[in-house]
């Protein structure tokens, strides 16, 4: 595990010396510790990737040269997954499973970029203007340095959501990961290390957001910021980008809708909505953590969905078995117990879940479904990003369309029917 911090290709150690703990979230242990990187240090990292684009090899190679090094990047994460895999589980709390699945999708990232960088290599497209005596061409360009802040439920592969396409561009980078899961995002500076990349290309420097993720905000020569985290921290980045004018790319949480009608096949409803809500603990921001179901059906999906529910076996994510691991921290963990309290207070009922009983250590809430929740509750229109579900009857389309819309925080609506028009429907009217 690196204790240091990654910029311009080499291990430094944070200015000041400090460091963070960190946690597992299924025994509650520190085990390891990892640099809690100041201004300065996001300084000379930006700094770093800035000589990088300005003055190294980096922008002039072709999108095949720059593909060599995202395949072998790609390589090297398969090369190290089942490490990588169990860091993950220690950092995270998620299944030894969900975390493998996570790294093989990190891998055939970089291989998906390092396609576009060929295919999209040179190309220049001819715009036509109707009018001889002019010419337009658009040619793509790499913008200059991306600053990417990303969060803790999927750590390596938001990683690579972000540096992948950056370097396929010809962008240079800093990388700041979550303070809480760090771990592969810094061994990730080691394996772009083994594989050749250029100095300075990708920096990862760790620490806490309001020091390091500021720093990289605010600075002049960071051309590209990309976040990924809470609709409120988002904001305050888009306004933070607009004093520069800087490009900025959010993905924000979500409080998005499933509408299941009467006609669709009942197991496989309840599947999904334990897909949509359990998968990562809830901590998904397109979860489909709203549940609208015909009332006819209503009934006995309920039924089916605690049943199915209470049989999620929960526990430490490298036990054998697990399909529930803790929440990420103890921050988190009070969030959900208090949205669920704070739920019932507002009128809901709660079918089944809430904090696990049989732990005495670690993290760990219940699959959590909150019945007959008030529209005007915040468990209704608020994420949560726990396993918690809200679930509710409706009886016309009109009436499911009008619920789907309820909360401005809906990512993507999810519609099951056997009725292909009527879901093409409902899917469309969702705003």
């Amino acid at each position: 595990m690196q204790t240091r911090l990654f910029i311009n290709g080499d291990w430094v150690a944070a200015t000041g010396g400090a460091t963070l703990p960190v946690v597992n979230p299924a025994t509650e242990a520190v085990f390891h510790h990892i640099p809690a990187g100041t201004a300065a240090d996001a300084n000379a990292a930006v700094l770093a990737a800035r000589a990088a684009f300005d003055h190294g090899p980096w922008r002039q190679m072709s999108g095949a040269q720059r593909a060599g090094y995202l395949r072998a990047i790609a390589q090297g994460i398969r090369d190290r997954l089942p490490e990588l895999a169990r860091l993950e589980v220690l950092d995270n709390g998620k299944p030894l499973p969900e975390a493998e699945w996570d790294l093989g999708d990190a891998a055939g990232c970089f291989d998906f970029y390092a396609g576009l960088a060929e295919e999209l290599d040179g190309e220049v497209e001819t715009i036509s203007l109707g009018d001889a005596r002019f010419v337009s061409k658009a040619v793509r360009e790499p913008v200059g340095v991306a600053g990417a802040i990303i969060p803790w439920n999927y750590p390596l592969l938001m990683a690579a959501w972000k540096v992948a396409p950056a370097l396929a561009a010809g962008c240079t980078m800093v990388l700041k990961p979550s303070e809480h899961t760090s771990l592969t995002a810094l061994e990730l500076g080691a394996i772009a290390k083994d594989a050749g990349l250029p100095s300075g290309v990708l920096n990862i420097v760790t620490g806490l957001g309001q020091t390091v993720g500021q720093a990289i905000v605010d600075h002049p020569d960071v051309n590209k910021l990309a976040f990924t985290g809470s609709v409120p921290t988002g904001a305050r980045l888009m306004a933070a980008a607009a004093r520069d004018v800087k490009n900025i790319s959010l993905e924000l949480g979500g409080k998005s809708p499933f509408v299941i009608f009467a006609d669709a096949d009942i197991e496989k409803a309840v599947e999904w909505i334990m897909f949509g809500i359990f998968w990562n603990q809830g901590q998904v921001c397109s979860a489909t953590s709203r549940v609208l179901v015909e009332r006819s059906l209503y009934p006995a999906l309920l039924e089916r969905l605690l049943a199915e529910a209470q049989k999620i076996t929960i526990g430490d994510g490298l036990a054998d078995g697990t399909l529930l691991g803790p929440l990420v921290n103890d921050l988190q963990y009070r969030k959900v117990l208090a949205a669920i309290d704070r739920a019932v207070v507002q009128g809901a009922t709660l079918a089944c879940g809430g904090k696990a009983v049989g732990f005495d250590k670690g993290y760990f809430v219940a699959p959590t479904v909150l019945t007959d929740v008030p529209l005007t509750a915040d468990a209704w229109v608020e994420e949560i990003f726990g396993p918690v579900v809200c679930i509710r009857a409706f009886d016309t389309e009109e009436e499911a369309v009008r619920l789907a819309n309820d909360s401005r925080f809906g990512l993507a609506a999810a519609v099951m029917t056997a009725d292909d028009a009527r879901a093409e429907r409902v899917a469309a009217a969702f705003r």
